[in-house]
Protein backbone atom coordinates (compact mmCIF):
# COMPACT_ATOMS: atom_id res chain seq x y z
CA UNK A 1 0.00 0.00 0.00
CA UNK A 2 1.34 3.56 -0.71
CA UNK A 3 2.45 6.10 1.42
CA UNK A 4 -1.03 8.43 2.88
CA UNK A 5 -1.01 12.00 4.69
CA UNK A 6 -3.62 13.71 6.99
CA UNK A 7 -2.79 17.19 8.33
CA UNK A 8 -1.86 15.24 11.68
CA UNK A 9 0.68 12.78 9.99
CA UNK A 10 1.84 15.52 7.92
CA UNK A 11 3.33 16.88 11.30
CA UNK A 12 4.96 14.26 12.46
CA UNK A 13 8.92 13.96 12.15
CA UNK A 14 11.53 11.96 11.47
CA UNK A 15 15.61 12.62 10.69
CA UNK A 16 19.00 11.84 10.59
CA UNK A 17 18.06 8.11 8.13
CA UNK A 18 20.80 6.58 6.23
CA UNK A 19 18.79 5.35 2.66
CA UNK A 20 20.62 2.05 1.36
CA UNK A 21 23.46 2.90 -0.89
CA UNK A 22 23.00 1.46 -4.07
CA UNK A 23 25.00 1.38 -7.29
CA UNK A 24 23.72 4.46 -9.58
CA UNK A 25 21.16 3.71 -12.14
CA UNK A 26 22.18 4.13 -15.72
CA UNK A 27 19.71 6.35 -17.64
CA UNK A 28 18.07 4.81 -20.50
CA UNK A 29 19.85 1.29 -19.60
CA UNK A 30 17.50 -0.87 -17.04
CA UNK A 31 14.82 0.38 -15.21
CA UNK A 32 15.38 2.21 -11.51
CA UNK A 33 16.60 -0.84 -8.65
CA UNK A 34 14.11 1.50 -6.34
CA UNK A 35 11.35 3.16 -7.24
CA UNK A 36 11.83 5.92 -5.10
CA UNK A 37 15.20 6.96 -6.32
CA UNK A 38 14.45 9.86 -9.08
CA UNK A 39 17.58 11.05 -9.67
CA UNK A 40 19.01 7.93 -10.35
CA UNK A 41 21.88 8.28 -8.41
CA UNK A 42 21.60 4.75 -6.14
CA UNK A 43 20.28 6.54 -3.28
CA UNK A 44 16.41 6.36 -2.09
CA UNK A 45 14.72 9.28 -2.09
CA UNK A 46 11.78 10.90 0.67
CA UNK A 47 8.81 12.00 -0.76
CA UNK A 48 5.55 13.05 1.33
CA UNK A 49 2.41 15.44 1.05
CA UNK A 50 2.79 18.86 2.01
CA UNK A 51 0.44 22.35 2.09
CA UNK A 52 0.38 24.59 -1.03
CA UNK A 53 -0.37 28.51 -0.49
CA UNK A 54 -3.88 27.86 -1.88
CA UNK A 55 -4.39 25.12 -0.23
CA UNK A 56 -4.49 22.42 -3.06
CA UNK A 57 -1.64 20.72 -1.93
CA UNK A 58 1.53 19.57 -2.97
CA UNK A 59 4.75 17.07 -2.72
CA UNK A 60 8.30 18.05 -0.86
CA UNK A 61 11.13 15.66 -2.27
CA UNK A 62 14.70 15.38 -0.06
CA UNK A 63 16.99 13.49 -1.90
CA UNK A 64 19.07 11.01 -0.25
CA UNK A 65 22.90 11.01 -0.18
CA UNK A 66 25.66 8.83 1.20
CA UNK A 67 25.23 10.31 4.50
CA UNK A 68 21.10 10.14 4.82
CA UNK A 69 18.76 13.31 3.23
CA UNK A 70 20.58 15.57 1.71
CA UNK A 71 19.82 19.62 2.16
CA UNK A 72 18.19 19.90 -1.14
CA UNK A 73 13.94 19.97 -0.76
CA UNK A 74 12.40 20.51 -3.79
CA UNK A 75 8.75 20.86 -3.78
CA UNK A 76 6.20 20.45 -6.15
CA UNK A 77 2.23 21.33 -6.61
CA UNK A 78 -0.21 21.92 -10.16
CA UNK A 79 1.43 25.44 -10.16
CA UNK A 80 5.07 24.08 -11.08
CA UNK A 81 6.64 24.20 -14.17
CA UNK A 82 5.29 21.08 -16.80
CA UNK A 83 2.62 19.69 -13.81
CA UNK A 84 -0.73 19.63 -15.50
CA UNK A 85 -3.60 21.01 -13.46
CA UNK A 86 -4.20 24.08 -11.42
CA UNK A 87 -3.45 24.62 -7.84
CA UNK A 88 -6.92 24.55 -6.38
CA UNK A 89 -8.26 24.53 -2.30
CA UNK A 90 -9.34 21.28 -1.17
CA UNK A 91 -7.36 19.67 -4.31
CA UNK A 92 -5.33 16.99 -1.80
CA UNK A 93 -2.42 16.89 -4.35
CA UNK A 94 -0.08 14.53 -3.34
CA UNK A 95 -1.92 13.08 -0.30
CA UNK A 96 -1.93 9.72 -1.97
CA UNK A 97 1.31 8.56 -3.71
CA UNK A 98 3.02 5.69 -5.19
CA UNK A 99 6.62 5.32 -6.31
CA UNK A 100 7.41 3.09 -9.46
CA UNK A 101 10.15 3.56 -13.04
CA UNK A 102 6.75 3.78 -14.86
CA UNK A 103 8.71 4.65 -18.17
CA UNK A 104 11.89 2.33 -17.41
CA UNK A 105 13.76 5.06 -17.86
CA UNK A 106 16.49 4.28 -14.93
CA UNK A 107 14.59 6.90 -12.81
CA UNK A 108 12.31 6.38 -10.29
CA UNK A 109 8.66 8.29 -10.82
CA UNK A 110 5.79 9.24 -8.43
CA UNK A 111 2.14 8.73 -9.08
CA UNK A 112 0.31 11.75 -7.50
CA UNK A 113 -2.97 11.30 -6.38
CA UNK A 114 -5.09 14.98 -6.63
CA UNK A 115 -8.68 13.40 -5.69
CA UNK A 116 -10.70 16.31 -4.17
CA UNK A 117 -9.91 17.45 -7.96
CA UNK A 118 -13.12 18.65 -10.21
CA UNK A 119 -13.38 17.91 -13.69
CA UNK A 120 -15.92 18.60 -15.89
CA UNK A 121 -18.64 15.93 -14.60
CA UNK A 122 -18.52 17.90 -11.16
CA UNK A 123 -16.47 17.86 -7.91
CA UNK A 124 -13.94 15.65 -6.93
CA UNK A 125 -13.70 13.44 -9.59
CA UNK A 126 -10.19 13.26 -8.84
CA UNK A 127 -6.86 12.75 -10.99
CA UNK A 128 -3.74 10.94 -10.91
CA UNK A 129 -0.50 12.72 -11.84
CA UNK A 130 2.79 10.71 -13.00
CA UNK A 131 5.55 12.83 -11.81
CA UNK A 132 8.49 12.31 -13.94
CA UNK A 133 11.87 11.19 -12.31
CA UNK A 134 15.27 12.28 -14.18
CA UNK A 135 19.02 12.89 -13.37
CA UNK A 136 17.85 16.98 -11.80
CA UNK A 137 15.21 14.80 -10.18
CA UNK A 138 11.41 15.00 -10.25
CA UNK A 139 10.02 17.54 -12.69
CA UNK A 140 6.90 18.11 -15.17
CA UNK A 141 3.98 15.54 -15.12
CA UNK A 142 1.85 14.33 -17.00
CA UNK A 143 -2.29 12.95 -15.98
CA UNK A 144 -3.40 9.28 -16.18
CA UNK A 145 -6.65 9.26 -18.23
CA UNK A 146 -9.79 9.31 -16.38
CA UNK A 147 -11.57 5.63 -17.15
CA UNK A 148 -14.23 6.75 -15.15
CA UNK A 149 -14.87 10.43 -14.96
CA UNK A 150 -17.88 11.53 -12.23
CA UNK A 151 -18.75 13.73 -9.49
CA UNK A 152 -17.29 12.27 -5.81
CA UNK A 153 -15.34 9.71 -7.59
CA UNK A 154 -12.58 10.77 -5.82
CA UNK A 155 -10.00 8.97 -8.34
CA UNK A 156 -6.73 8.19 -6.52
CA UNK A 157 -8.57 7.06 -3.38
CA UNK A 158 -5.50 4.70 -3.26
CA UNK A 159 -2.65 3.55 -5.74
CA UNK A 160 -0.51 0.57 -5.68
CA UNK A 161 2.86 -0.16 -7.98
CA UNK A 162 3.60 -3.49 -9.29
CA UNK A 163 4.42 -5.42 -12.46
CA UNK A 164 0.81 -7.60 -12.73
CA UNK A 165 1.75 -9.43 -15.79
CA UNK A 166 5.74 -9.94 -15.76
CA UNK A 167 6.47 -8.12 -18.55
CA UNK A 168 9.36 -6.01 -17.26
CA UNK A 169 7.55 -2.90 -16.99
CA UNK A 170 5.67 -1.02 -14.25
CA UNK A 171 1.70 -1.26 -14.15
CA UNK A 172 -0.50 1.28 -11.99
CA UNK A 173 -3.73 0.36 -9.71
CA UNK A 174 -5.73 3.25 -8.89
CA UNK A 175 -9.07 3.16 -7.10
CA UNK A 176 -12.06 5.50 -8.95
CA UNK A 177 -15.17 5.37 -6.98
CA UNK A 178 -15.67 2.17 -5.66
CA UNK A 179 -13.80 0.19 -8.10
CA UNK A 180 -10.33 -0.74 -9.38
CA UNK A 181 -8.72 -0.11 -12.83
CA UNK A 182 -4.98 -1.37 -13.36
CA UNK A 183 -2.87 0.70 -16.09
CA UNK A 184 -0.99 -1.51 -17.68
CA UNK A 185 2.93 -0.11 -18.84
CA UNK A 186 5.02 1.12 -19.83
CA UNK A 187 3.62 4.85 -19.47
CA UNK A 188 4.80 7.50 -21.58
CA UNK A 189 5.03 11.48 -20.84
CA UNK A 190 2.51 11.66 -24.02
CA UNK A 191 0.15 10.14 -21.61
CA UNK A 192 -0.50 6.90 -23.58
CA UNK A 193 -0.44 3.94 -21.58
CA UNK A 194 -1.33 -0.05 -22.40
CA UNK A 195 -4.44 -1.49 -21.91
CA UNK A 196 -6.66 -0.90 -18.82
CA UNK A 197 -8.43 -3.54 -16.86
CA UNK A 198 -11.38 -2.67 -14.24
CA UNK A 199 -11.19 -4.75 -11.25
CA UNK A 200 -15.16 -4.68 -9.32
CA UNK A 201 -16.60 -7.91 -7.41
CA UNK A 202 -19.95 -7.22 -6.82
CA UNK A 203 -22.50 -4.28 -6.80
CA UNK A 204 -21.93 -4.07 -2.78
CA UNK A 205 -17.91 -4.46 -2.78
CA UNK A 206 -16.72 -0.94 -2.59
CA UNK A 207 -12.92 -0.63 -2.92
CA UNK A 208 -10.98 1.27 -0.21
CA UNK A 209 -7.41 0.08 -0.53
CA UNK A 210 -4.57 -1.57 -2.10
CA UNK A 211 -2.04 -3.88 -1.49
CA UNK A 212 0.22 -5.51 -4.04
CA UNK A 213 3.38 -8.33 -3.97
CA UNK A 214 4.24 -11.38 -5.17
CA UNK A 215 1.86 -14.08 -3.13
CA UNK A 216 2.04 -17.29 -5.34
CA UNK A 217 5.45 -17.49 -5.87
CA UNK A 218 5.84 -16.63 -9.55
CA UNK A 219 7.68 -13.59 -11.22
CA UNK A 220 4.16 -11.60 -11.63
CA UNK A 221 3.22 -8.84 -9.03
CA UNK A 222 -0.17 -9.90 -7.34
CA UNK A 223 -3.12 -7.54 -5.95
CA UNK A 224 -4.78 -7.41 -2.58
CA UNK A 225 -8.22 -5.14 -2.72
CA UNK A 226 -9.41 -4.41 0.59
CA UNK A 227 -13.09 -3.28 0.44
CA UNK A 228 -16.15 -2.30 2.57
CA UNK A 229 -19.34 -4.94 1.76
CA UNK A 230 -22.64 -2.70 2.53
CA UNK A 231 -25.83 -4.57 2.21
CA UNK A 232 -29.17 -4.08 4.00
CA UNK A 233 -28.89 -6.19 6.55
CA UNK A 234 -24.88 -5.77 7.90
CA UNK A 235 -21.81 -4.20 6.97
CA UNK A 236 -18.23 -5.94 6.87
CA UNK A 237 -14.49 -5.72 5.15
CA UNK A 238 -13.05 -8.12 2.93
CA UNK A 239 -9.40 -8.22 1.23
CA UNK A 240 -9.82 -9.75 -2.10
CA UNK A 241 -7.29 -11.33 -3.98
CA UNK A 242 -6.27 -10.75 -7.50
CA UNK A 243 -3.66 -13.55 -9.25
CA UNK A 244 -1.40 -11.33 -11.30
CA UNK A 245 -1.19 -12.68 -14.83
CA UNK A 246 0.72 -12.26 -18.57
CA UNK A 247 -2.29 -11.85 -20.61
CA UNK A 248 -5.24 -11.10 -17.62
CA UNK A 249 -6.00 -10.63 -13.72
CA UNK A 250 -7.63 -13.40 -12.51
CA UNK A 251 -10.28 -12.76 -9.43
CA UNK A 252 -9.49 -14.95 -6.86
CA UNK A 253 -10.87 -15.58 -2.79
CA UNK A 254 -12.06 -12.82 -0.69
CA UNK A 255 -11.27 -12.80 3.18
CA UNK A 256 -13.76 -12.13 5.21
CA UNK A 257 -11.97 -9.54 7.90
CA UNK A 258 -14.62 -7.85 9.72
CA UNK A 259 -18.85 -8.35 9.56
CA UNK A 260 -21.82 -6.80 12.01
CA UNK A 261 -25.22 -6.90 11.46
CA UNK A 262 -27.62 -4.00 11.03
CA UNK A 263 -27.90 -1.29 8.69
CA UNK A 264 -25.34 -1.55 5.72
CA UNK A 265 -26.36 2.20 4.36
CA UNK A 266 -22.73 3.20 5.82
CA UNK A 267 -19.52 1.52 4.98
CA UNK A 268 -16.61 1.17 7.09
CA UNK A 269 -13.16 1.90 5.89
CA UNK A 270 -11.23 -0.98 5.24
CA UNK A 271 -7.93 -1.45 7.09
CA UNK A 272 -4.18 -1.22 6.36
CA UNK A 273 -2.22 -3.86 4.73
CA UNK A 274 1.16 -5.43 3.96
CA UNK A 275 2.20 -8.63 1.79
CA UNK A 276 5.37 -9.60 3.24
CA UNK A 277 7.00 -13.49 3.23
CA UNK A 278 6.65 -13.98 7.58
CA UNK A 279 7.28 -17.56 6.87
CA UNK A 280 9.86 -17.63 4.40
CA UNK A 281 8.36 -20.12 2.21
CA UNK A 282 9.00 -18.57 -0.66
CA UNK A 283 4.95 -16.69 -0.99
CA UNK A 284 4.37 -13.48 0.29
CA UNK A 285 1.62 -13.76 3.08
CA UNK A 286 -1.50 -10.69 3.05
CA UNK A 287 -1.33 -8.73 6.39
CA UNK A 288 -4.33 -6.62 7.10
CA UNK A 289 -4.85 -4.70 10.24
CA UNK A 290 -8.39 -3.66 11.17
CA UNK A 291 -8.64 -0.84 14.08
CA UNK A 292 -12.99 -0.92 14.26
CA UNK A 293 -12.78 -4.54 14.84
CA UNK A 294 -14.90 -4.79 18.15
CA UNK A 295 -15.71 -1.20 19.30
CA UNK A 296 -11.89 -0.18 18.14
CA UNK A 297 -10.69 -3.02 20.27
CA UNK A 298 -8.51 -3.92 16.38
CA UNK A 299 -6.57 -7.25 15.07
CA UNK A 300 -4.79 -8.09 12.49
CA UNK A 301 -5.46 -10.72 9.87
CA UNK A 302 -2.72 -12.65 8.32
CA UNK A 303 -3.29 -14.62 5.38
CA UNK A 304 -0.79 -17.25 4.17
CA UNK A 305 0.55 -17.51 0.38
CA UNK A 306 0.88 -20.29 -1.34
CA UNK A 307 1.27 -21.88 -4.91
CA UNK A 308 -2.32 -20.94 -5.40
CA UNK A 309 -2.17 -18.24 -3.64
CA UNK A 310 -3.61 -17.36 -0.60
CA UNK A 311 -4.69 -19.92 1.97
CA UNK A 312 -5.04 -20.34 5.67
CA UNK A 313 -5.70 -17.28 7.34
CA UNK A 314 -5.19 -16.38 11.32
CA UNK A 315 -5.97 -13.47 13.85
CA UNK A 316 -4.05 -11.84 16.33
CA UNK A 317 -5.09 -9.59 18.75
CA UNK A 318 -4.10 -8.02 22.20
CA UNK A 319 -5.73 -11.00 23.89
CA UNK A 320 -3.45 -13.70 21.71
CA UNK A 321 -1.32 -15.36 23.86
CA UNK A 322 2.48 -13.44 24.42
CA UNK A 323 1.19 -9.98 22.98
CA UNK A 324 1.65 -7.26 25.55
CA UNK A 325 -1.59 -5.38 26.92
CA UNK A 326 -5.35 -6.03 27.34
CA UNK A 327 -7.94 -5.89 24.33
CA UNK A 328 -9.86 -2.48 25.27
CA UNK A 329 -12.46 -0.22 23.23
CA UNK A 330 -11.05 2.20 21.09
CA UNK A 331 -7.30 1.01 21.34
CA UNK A 332 -7.51 0.11 17.42
CA UNK A 333 -4.34 -2.14 17.04
CA UNK A 334 -3.61 -2.60 13.80
CA UNK A 335 -4.62 0.86 12.64
CA UNK A 336 -1.37 0.91 10.93
CA UNK A 337 1.09 -1.99 10.13
CA UNK A 338 4.53 -2.22 8.00
CA UNK A 339 6.57 -5.17 7.45
CA UNK A 340 10.25 -5.74 7.18
CA UNK A 341 13.66 -7.85 8.62
CA UNK A 342 14.13 -6.37 12.22
CA UNK A 343 16.57 -8.91 13.24
CA UNK A 344 18.32 -10.29 9.60
CA UNK A 345 16.94 -14.07 9.61
CA UNK A 346 15.35 -13.45 7.03
CA UNK A 347 12.15 -13.56 7.88
CA UNK A 348 9.70 -10.31 7.41
CA UNK A 349 8.76 -9.40 11.06
CA UNK A 350 5.16 -7.21 11.60
CA UNK A 351 5.23 -4.08 13.25
CA UNK A 352 1.39 -3.09 14.69
CA UNK A 353 0.61 0.38 15.85
CA UNK A 354 -1.86 0.56 18.74
CA UNK A 355 -2.27 4.35 19.00
CA UNK A 356 -5.11 4.17 21.18
CA UNK A 357 -3.85 2.13 23.81
CA UNK A 358 -4.13 4.07 27.56
CA UNK A 359 -1.22 3.80 29.66
CA UNK A 360 -1.01 4.92 33.39
CA UNK A 361 -4.74 6.92 33.03
CA UNK A 362 -3.17 8.95 29.88
CA UNK A 363 -5.68 8.21 27.33
CA UNK A 364 -4.20 7.75 23.80
CA UNK A 365 -0.62 7.80 24.64
CA UNK A 366 -0.12 4.68 22.32
CA UNK A 367 2.03 1.84 21.55
CA UNK A 368 3.90 -0.79 18.98
CA UNK A 369 4.21 -4.18 18.46
CA UNK A 370 6.81 -5.92 16.88
CA UNK A 371 5.80 -9.54 15.59
CA UNK A 372 8.40 -11.98 15.18
CA UNK A 373 8.42 -14.14 11.46
CA UNK A 374 9.29 -17.72 11.74
CA UNK A 375 8.52 -20.95 9.72
CA UNK A 376 5.29 -21.15 11.73
CA UNK A 377 4.48 -17.68 10.62
CA UNK A 378 3.44 -14.82 13.14
CA UNK A 379 2.12 -15.52 16.53
CA UNK A 380 2.23 -13.89 19.55
CA UNK A 381 5.57 -15.76 20.94
CA UNK A 382 8.13 -12.98 21.19
CA UNK A 383 7.21 -10.33 20.45
CA UNK A 384 7.81 -7.07 21.45
CA UNK A 385 6.01 -3.66 22.87
CA UNK A 386 7.38 -0.42 23.30
CA UNK A 387 5.25 2.44 24.30
CA UNK A 388 7.03 5.87 25.78
CA UNK A 389 7.31 4.42 29.36
CA UNK A 390 9.21 1.44 28.20
CA UNK A 391 12.67 1.86 29.23
CA UNK A 392 15.06 3.40 26.27
CA UNK A 393 12.03 5.05 24.60
CA UNK A 394 12.76 8.91 24.28
CA UNK A 395 10.32 11.44 25.38
CA UNK A 396 8.03 11.39 28.34
CA UNK A 397 4.70 9.19 28.40
CA UNK A 398 1.45 11.92 28.00
CA UNK A 399 -2.47 11.55 26.95
CA UNK A 400 -2.98 12.53 22.82
CA UNK A 401 0.49 11.59 22.25
CA UNK A 402 -0.64 8.49 19.91
CA UNK A 403 2.73 6.84 19.47
CA UNK A 404 2.59 4.37 16.71
CA UNK A 405 -0.72 6.63 15.08
CA UNK A 406 2.14 5.32 12.01
CA UNK A 407 4.59 3.02 11.66
CA UNK A 408 7.11 2.21 9.85
CA UNK A 409 9.77 -0.72 8.94
CA UNK A 410 12.95 0.28 6.74
CA UNK A 411 16.85 -0.83 6.54
CA UNK A 412 17.60 2.89 6.36
CA UNK A 413 21.79 2.62 7.05
CA UNK A 414 22.08 -0.86 4.91
CA UNK A 415 22.70 -3.24 7.65
CA UNK A 416 20.94 -5.60 6.75
CA UNK A 417 18.07 -5.05 9.96
CA UNK A 418 14.81 -2.93 9.33
CA UNK A 419 14.59 -0.17 11.74
CA UNK A 420 11.33 1.02 13.60
CA UNK A 421 9.68 4.19 13.05
CA UNK A 422 7.32 5.82 14.83
CA UNK A 423 5.22 8.87 14.61
CA UNK A 424 4.03 10.63 17.47
CA UNK A 425 4.32 14.17 19.06
CA UNK A 426 7.52 13.68 17.94
CA UNK A 427 8.91 10.86 15.67
CA UNK A 428 10.96 7.95 16.70
CA UNK A 429 13.46 5.57 15.29
CA UNK A 430 14.36 2.30 17.27
CA UNK A 431 17.14 0.43 15.59
CA UNK A 432 16.87 -3.07 14.18
CA UNK A 433 19.45 -5.48 15.75
CA UNK A 434 20.19 -9.22 16.22
CA UNK A 435 17.99 -9.57 19.08
CA UNK A 436 15.10 -7.54 16.85
CA UNK A 437 14.76 -4.02 17.85
CA UNK A 438 16.48 -2.33 20.47
CA UNK A 439 16.29 1.12 22.33
CA UNK A 440 19.85 1.24 22.62
CA UNK A 441 20.78 3.93 20.34
CA UNK A 442 16.89 4.89 19.89
CA UNK A 443 16.17 8.95 19.06
CA UNK A 444 13.68 11.45 18.41
CA UNK A 445 13.83 13.43 15.49
CA UNK A 446 11.92 16.20 13.68
CA UNK A 447 13.26 17.20 9.87
CA UNK A 448 11.20 14.27 7.73
CA UNK A 449 7.94 13.32 7.96
CA UNK A 450 7.41 9.37 8.80
CA UNK A 451 5.09 9.23 5.74
CA UNK A 452 8.26 9.85 3.57
CA UNK A 453 8.84 6.11 3.67
CA UNK A 454 7.41 4.02 0.92
CA UNK A 455 6.23 0.67 2.10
Amino acid sequence: MPNRTTATLATLLVAGLIPLALPAAAAGAAPAKHGDDFNGDGYRDYAYASFSAKGGGGVTVVYGTATGPGTTHKRITQSSAGVPGTDEADDMFGEVRAAADFDGDGYGDLAVAAVGENGSRGEDQGAVTILWGSASGLSTGTTLPNKNPGRNNYMGKDLAAGDFNGDGKQDLAVINESKTYVYRGPFKRSGTTGTVTMLDKTSSFYSTALIAGKVNGDSKTDLAIIGDVATLDYVASDVWFIKGGASSLTPGNSLRLESQSGDGGSAWRGGDGVIADFNKDGYGDIAVGTALYSTYKGRVSVWYGSSTGPSRDTRITQATSGVAGTPENYDEFGDTVSAGDVNGDGYADLAVGVRGEEIDGKEYAGGVHVFKGRASGLSGTGSQWFARNSPGVPGALTADDQFGGLVRLRDTNGDGKADLYVSAAGSVLLPGSAAGITTTGATEYNTLPIDSFMQ
